[in-house]
C-alpha cells in the first residue's frame, strides 16, 4: 500500500520539485497547485414564462405526400354564356339533275284547229294577264308589303328570329337579308320599317368572322357606304356581331342571339 502511494505521488513531487528548480517564488507555485471545487447549489424555483420569440427561419419543404383517393364529383354546374355564332357558310353549289322520267303515254287526238277563236282567246288572255300583272303589283305593295326597286324586290318578315335562322329563311327563297349598300336602298329600306310601324329589324350584315371586318350575307365587304349611329358599332360585351335598323335608318351592332323582325332581298330576275 504504502509502495503504491509512492508510484502515485510521484508525478506530482516531480511537477513540484521543477517549478522549486525554475526560480519563481515559493508562493507562486502554492497558488498553481490549489485545487477549488465547485458544488452545483440547490435547484432554484421555476421563473415567469419568457416573451414569444421571433418566428424562426423556415425549414426545408418536406416530400410530398401520397395521392389521395379521388373525391365525389362535383354537382354540375349552370349553364354559361352562349358563345359566338360561327359565321355564315356559304350556298351549296346546284345538285345534279335528276334522271329523265319515262316518257308518258300518248294523249288523244286534238280537235281541229279553228283559228280565228283561238286567235281571240290568246288575246283575251293577254288582257286578262297585263291587267292580272299590274293588280298582282298593286297586292304586293297595298297588302303583302313589299318594296321594289328596278333590280329587287324587298319583302318584310314579321317573325321574330335570330341573325342566323333569319338568314337562312331569305337562303331557303331563294334570297337573303337586305344589303343596302348605297344611301337610296338604305332610305327604301328604312321607310319600310318605319312605316310598318316597327323600331328596328337585322340587315344582311355581319362581322362573325373577323371581329371589325363587316361583310354583307353574300360575303362580300363593306365599302365605304355606311350608316353606324353615334358611337357605333361598339361590340358592348365582346358579343354584338350582327347588324339592326332603326326605323331612321341608322346602324348598331347588336348580338346575333337575339330575335327580331328582319327584311329579306330578292333579285327580280330570280323571282
Amino acid at each position: 500500500m504504502k509502495r503504491d502511494l509512492v508510484f502515485l505521488m510521484t508525478p506530482i513531487s516531480l511537477a513540484f520539485l521543477s517549478l522549486l528548480r525554475s526560480g519563481y517564488p515559493q508562493h507562486i507555485a502554492e497558488e498553481s497547485c490549489s485545487v477549488q471545487i465547485l458544488v452545483p447549489g440547490l435547484k432554484g424555483e421555476v421563473g415567469d414564462k419568457g416573451e414569444k420569440g421571433a418566428p424562426g427561419r423556415p425549414g426545408r419543404v418536406g416530400p410530398p405526400g401520397d395521392k389521395g383517393d379521388m373525391g365525389d364529383q362535383g354537382q354540375k354546374g349552370t349553364v354559361g354564356r352562349h358563345g359566338k355564332i360561327g359565321p355564315i357558310g356559304s350556298k351549296g353549289e346546284k345538285g345534279d339533275p335528276g334522271d329523265v322520267g319515262p316518257t308518258g303515254p300518248n294523249g288523244e287526238p286534238g280537235i281541229p284547229c279553228e283559228c280565228s277563236q283561238l286567235r281571240k282567246a290568246i288575246g283575251e288572255m293577254d288582257n286578262q294577264v297585263t291587267q292580272l300583272t299590274s293588280e298582282l303589283r298593286f297586292l304586293k305593295n297595298a297588302i303583302a308589303g313589299v318594296r321594289e326597286t328596278d333590280n329587287k324586290i324587298y319583302l318584310l318578315v314579321k317573325e321574330e328570329k335570330r341573325f342566323v335562322d333569319a338568314q337562312l329563311y331569305c337562303q331557303g327563297r331563294g334570297g337573303n337579308l337586305c344589303m343596302p349598300k348605297d344611301e337610296a336602298t338604305n332610305g327604301l329600306i328604312a321607310s319600310y320599317v318605319n312605316q310598318a310601324g316597327l323600331s328596328r329589324v337585322f340587315i344582311g350584315l355581319n362581322d362573325l368572322e373577323k371581329e371589325g371586318s363587316f361583310v354583307y350575307s353574300d360575303c362580300s365587304p363593306m365599302q365605304t357606304f355606311n350608316k353606324w349611329r353615334s358611337g357605333e358599332p361598339n361590340n358592348s360585351h365582346d358579343e354584338e356581331d350582327c347588324v339592326e335598323m332603326v326605323a331612321s335608318g341608322g346602324w348598331n351592332d347588336v348580338s346575333c342571339h337575339i330575335t327580331m323582325y328582319f327584311v329579306c332581298e330578292f333579285d327580280k330576275e330570280n323571282v
